[in-house]
């Protein structure tokens, strides 16, 4: 299952990418999120690491993330369970003084629960919009 979506916020390239680097940040624009704790400690690199609890279609699930690209202008982190990874790419671009953020998103589910994955895009679907309404209020805010 993939979703993309598109925002432009009124604020610098630098700003959106710091705030989105720390990904435990997801509890506030992700409505899906229910915690999202950081599990290792230092700076913010490749390498970091996250503990994501979350509400998917009625159930509640617990992923690892770690930040696996982290550059000027891309963010990508990659969570895993038994059941699941999921990949959250963000692209950056500057235009004056606003950033356009690209977020991709896709959840590869394994075993048996790979026969779910068509059952439950439409769900996937309404959760990005979601994400895209709350992404853009929360980075306005920052």
């Amino acid at each position: 299952m993939r979703v993309h979506r598109t925002i432009t916020v009124p604020r610098p390239l630098p700003v959106v990418v710091a705030y989105l680097a720390d990904f435990g940040n997801a509890v506030h624009w992700d409505p899906g999120t229910i915690s999202c704790v950081r599990t290792d400690s230092g700076p913010i690199r490749v390498g970091a690491a996250w503990r994501n609890v979350s509400e998917f279609n009625d159930r509640v699930t617990q992923l690892d993330y770690r930040l696996e690209r982290m550059e000027p202008e891309r963010l990508t982190f990659v969570g895993r369970n038994n059941q699941a990874t999921a990949t959250d790419d963000l692209t950056f671009a500057q235009y004056g003084g606003a950033t356009t953020v690209t977020y991709r998103a896709e959840i590869v589910f394994h075993g048996w629960l790979r026969l779910v994955g068509p059952f439950v895009q439409r769900r996937f679907e309404k959760m990005a919009n979601e994400v895209q309404t709350s992404l853009a209020r929360e980075l306005t805010a920052l």
